[in-house]
């Protein structure tokens, strides 16, 4: 399953707005500066590529970016962005669609490969990336670590955002390692819910995937900025490579 459905024209209209401290300069420069770093001189495939928050800062960086998603909603909002203009996109699913061509780095960020709610699309969407990479390219993911160490036992529910115009909470599933995030918003007066289903993954896991895939793990942080990944970290942000023979 995919959650392209819950990103219609009502949710990109104000996707930017809604999530304003994501487009902040001090998240969205450290994001770019690791990418840019990795990608070089070579080119750049986005899944997921939304509204462009990255895609956007990183080809101005003059990386050449191409992006998937299966919005249009979404991706009509980046190209009413300035700077948009040469940054193509392609409309389908990340997992499985090829754009053709080759890439030093493909990126999936911001918790988007839970979208992907089967395991078997998550590791469909590794052997897809893999499809994509230069011989020693990489494929980095940015996701949150579920907080199920921070759930007493029994309870399945975690706020993670609590405002007065904007109320979210996680509700977990952890027999079947899901999680639907319950997100309300005050519009006109008015709470508005939206719940989105989404599949966490483990480090472990992920590495498994890569793996399959033919990569191996080249680095792991806790975040952009590259802090110590630790048992307390509560984001993760990973590196494979292709592995090539030596």
């Amino acid at each position: 399953m995919n959650n392209s459905g819950y990103f219609d024209n009502q949710v990109a209209a104000r996707y930017d707005e809604s999530l304003a401290e994501m487009f902040a300069t001090d998240v969205v420069i450290p994001t770019v500066d690791f990418l840019a770093a990795l990608a070089g001189k070579g080119r750049a495939l986005e899944f997921g590529i939304g509204t462009g928050r990255i895609a956007i800062p990183l080809s101005q960086r003059g990386v050449s970016v191409h992006g998937i998603d299966l919005s249009e909603a979404m991706v009509s909002h980046l190209y009413e962005k300035p700077g948009s203009k040469g940054i193509d996109v392609t409309i389908g699913d990340f997992s499985t669609l090829s754009v053709g061509g080759s890439f030093s780095i493909v990126y999936l960020i911001f918790n988007t490969i839970m979208n992907l709610t089967t395991q078997e699309a998550q590791v469909a969407c590794f052997h897809n990336a893999a499809a994509h990479l230069v011989p020693g390219g990489c494929f980095i993911i940015e996701v949150m670590l579920p907080d199920l160490q921070r759930l007493p036992h029994g309870e399945i529910i975690r706020p993670f955002k609590i405002s007065d115009i904007q109320l979210g909470f996680d509700e977990y599933n952890i027999a079947e390692q899901g999680l639907i995030s319950h997100h309300f918003e005050m519009i006109n007066g008015r709470w508005e819910r939206q719940s989105i289903p989404f599949r966490y993954v483990w480090p472990a896991e992920l590495d498994l995937m890569a793996q399959l895939a033919g990569m191996r793990l080249r680095e792991r942080w806790a975040g952009w900025r590259r802090e110590p990944f630790t048992s307390d970290s509560q984001h993760l942000v990973a590196v494979w490579e292709i592995h090539t023979e030596q």
